[in-house]
């Protein structure tokens, strides 16, 4: 019985050591994944997409001339200005530049007279832009249908017009022949005015001309709303 007892006390003490050293059943990791770098999403219609370039910054002794350019695919589908003189020939003559881009589709535009040295600066500023454009691999493919180019979209402005109360300018986007939409790019800074642009705009849409009336208590930039839309529609090429 004496011998006994110390025989179970080397028993015991030859299994605290398996109990010691029994594997873990924790499979967790803490090894972490380092996330997907995000791809920026483009606007694509029909495999094409919009792309937004400004061109250089030119100076004249008018004063600085800078153009930003939509590109839809390989085509030019508006241009505006992000700098120009402060003169009525640069206001009078960048209507007629614009519309000539957008018909040319190239910067191969003819200066305005009047205006030589913004037409100069305008051009320049526009072949920078078309030049930093990256080459289009949808050329070919848009080439092959005539129709869809024929009906895509066009953005003109029209003339600014000065007015008494300030000076009224649109832009106009046609699909195809249609009025698609119009917005202002220039307009008095008064409460009339605000309410009438868009009565105004509304009565194009549905009149799909500039055969509109003028709105009550904005005469003056009603006038001048349908000469710039005027404009616009005689520009579209």
């Amino acid at each position: 019985m004496k011998r006994a007892i110390p025989v179970l006390v080397l028993t015991v003490a030859g299994l605290i050591p398996v109990w010691r050293y029994a594997p873990s059943t924790d499979t967790s990791s803490t090894t972490e994944v380092a996330e997907p770098a995000s791809t920026p999403s483009t606007s694509a219609s029909g495999g094409t997409s919009n792309q937004v370039l400004a061109g250089s910054t030119i100076k004249t002794e008018k004063g600085p001339v800078q153009v930003e350019v939509t590109f839809d695919g390989d085509k030019i589908s508006s241009v505006r200005m992000l700098q120009q003189p402060n003169h009525p020939q640069t206001k009078a003559a960048v209507p007629k530049l614009i519309a000539e881009t957008l018909t040319a589709q190239s910067a191969d535009v003819d200066a305005v007279s009047g205006a030589t040295i913004t037409s100069e600066g305008y051009v320049e500023s526009l072949q920078a832009a078309i030049d930093a454009k990256p080459a289009s691999s949808s050329s070919s493919s848009s080439s092959s249908s005539p129709s869809a180019s024929a009906a895509a979209s066009q953005v003109v402005a029209g003339s600014a017009v000065g007015t008494e109360k300030g000076t009224v300018q649109v832009e106009v986007t046609f699909e195809g022949d249609k009025i698609d939409a119009v917005r202002m790019l220039q307009q008095p800074n008064h409460p009339q005015t605000k309410a009438a642009v868009p009565k105004l705009i509304a009565e194009t849409l549905e009149a799909q001309s500039s055969d509109i009336d003028a709105v009550s208590g904005a005469t003056i930039t009603s006038d001048g709303y349908v000469e710039s839309l005027q404009a616009a529609i005689d520009a579209k090429g």
